[in-house]
């Protein structure tokens, strides 16, 4: 409101072009010569740039992500992942080992492994606790690192700093979970993925702006411990689905029939990745939690939940569409990628190899992939 009780009104005017366009035009104008727009500024997201405001208006009334899969979280943040993190799981053991060994003072421990102090984090308060662990052993789990990346994590709450044991907690005996961001700044929205396992915090995007929200699909009973859980010889303990319970009676009254947790995340996993879907809300889908809309037909429904699922099993890389694969390793050497030079990491269209060093490469690999 402005100073006389009346609604004030925005206006929003581009300029682009090179820096002598723009000196040339500012010389030349002010703002009463300037061509404005009026913009609507309307919650939630406060744009103070024009928008379509009818497709505004179509996209928010769908359901945001966080209101269909209520227990969600960030990933996990250990502010030393060349420690606690390792593909090999012996080698990790190994560092843990050597980490915890009493008659090697902190000042090596510290040097050794290049552990920094923070915080939240202060390796002569922390190291005694993990050494009083004695099932500090059964602390390895795998962890998406980055997009089919998967690697062992020493996730133990004394060596890393947020482990979200809450949510991540939920990450075992058998589920999966949606992974996606809060905002893709400075890209397109792309950032969908599927996961079995708990997830590191900037896996989606280099961008760290752009951090993941893992959102599991099934909840375990209260009462365990997050340490516990993680514990492989455990039994399976009783979960509920993590879903909005009015979402799931609304989607099955107009189905007639109760759709099961399954369809219902690859339902969402399927419009998540519909190409009319990201082109038409882009704009949006870049500036907070996707919305997601649940179709009224039954048998559309259906259609995108089988897909989603097809998604969802190539993306596991459980699928029996990915054996045999249709491209493979071949060539003989150490495996190792070499990013400089001509002879290293590089991608030769007419052969359709992409090699990683002088010897090695994958192929077919179409220009298109």
């Amino acid at each position: 409101m402005n100073n006389k009780g009346k609604r004030a009104k925005v206006y929003h005017a581009d300029l682009y072009g090179l820096r002598g366009h723009k000196y040339a035009w500012l010389q030349q104008h002010e703002w009463k010569t300037t061509e404005w727009h009026e913009v609507d500024p309307a919650p939630e997201l406060r744009l103070f740039v024009p928008r379509d405001q009818a497709v505004f208006e179509d996209y928010s009334r769908f359901r945001k992500i966080t209101d269909i899969f209520s227990v969600n979280s960030t990933g996990i943040v250990t502010h030393r992942d060349r420690f606690v993190f390792d593909f090999d799981r012996r080698s990790l053991e190994r560092r843990v080992r050597a980490f915890l060994d009493p008659t090697i003072p902190d000042a090596i421990v510290q040097e050794t492994f290049r552990l920094k102090d923070d915080r939240d984090w202060k390796l002569a308060e922390k190291r005694p606790l993990i050494q009083e662990d004695r099932e500090w052993q059964k602390k390895f789990v795998e962890c998406l690192y980055r997009p089919l990346d998967v690697r062992w994590l020493f996730y133990h709450r004394h060596a890393i700093n947020f482990g979200r044991q809450n949510v991540m907690r939920n990450m075992v005996h058998g589920n999966m979970a949606l992974v996606t961001t809060r905002m893709t700044k400075g890209e397109t929205f792309q950032h969908a993925l599927v996961t079995e396992r708990p997830i590191e915090k900037i896996l989606m995007s280099p961008k760290t702006s752009n951090n993941a929200f893992i959102f599991p699909l099934y909840v375990y009973e209260a009462g365990v411990s997050a340490d516990s859980l993680f514990t492989s010889s455990l039994p399976p303990v009783e979960r509920k689905p993590n879903l909005n319970p009015e979402i799931v009676a609304a989607l099955a009254g107009a189905y007639g029939r109760d759709p099961s947790p399954e369809e219902i995340f690859h339902y969402v996993y399927a419009v998540l990745y519909a190409p009319t879907y990201r082109e038409k809300y882009a704009e949006f889908l870049r500036l907070d939690f996707p919305r997601i809309p649940f179709t009224s037909d039954p048998e559309l429904f259906k259609k995108m939940a089988e897909l989603g699922e097809r998604l969802v099993e190539l993306h596991l890389l459980r699928s029996p569409e990915l054996d045999p694969p249709l491209a493979r390793f071949q060539g003989e050497g150490d495996g190792k990628v070499i990013v400089s030079g001509k002879k290293g990491l590089r991608y030769d269209a007419e052969a359709q190899r992409v090699y990683i060093n002088p010897s090695q490469y994958f192929a077919p690999v179409p220009p298109e992939v």
